[in-house]
């Protein structure tokens, strides 16, 4: 039997930004003249974890979920996306730094993003 369902491309409440992170975030977008939107992304794993990062798109592409608000249009990867779920992006100044923090990245995954036994006979990373 075909399952008629199609895939929802649409982020909705998977990932949050704050109202500070989605400002910032239309500066940099606004101020590139090519650029479409941001692309959130999920690497590496392992003993020290997810790595999660932001990057600067053209276009989404066919394998892309989206998130779109007040202009500002966030794209991932539909597989990263499984490891997002719950996440919040904040932009956060401590003295004279400021960055984008990612929040939550672990709670859909029950991961700490700690390694206690790398490197130990047997050992590998919970």
């Amino acid at each position: 039997m075909m399952n008629n369902l199609a895939f929802d491309y649409t982020i909705n409440d998977a990932v949050t930004i704050s109202p500070l992170a989605e400002e910032k975030l239309l500066e940099i977008v606004s101020s590139e003249s090519d650029i479409e939107g941001i692309r959130i992304y999920v690497s590496g794993g392992g003993c020290n974890g997810m790595t999660y990062g932001m990057t600067l798109v053209e276009s989404a592409t066919e394998f892309d979920c989206n998130w779109e608000r007040n202009g500002l249009k966030l794209y991932v990867d539909a597989v990263a996306l499984n490891f997002l779920e719950g996440m919040e992006i904040d932009y956060v100044t401590q003295g004279l730094n400021s960055s984008f923090v990612f929040k939550n990245v672990f709670s859909s995954t029950g991961g700490s993003g700690a390694c206690g036994s790398c490197g130990a006979a047997g050992g590998g990373c919970a």
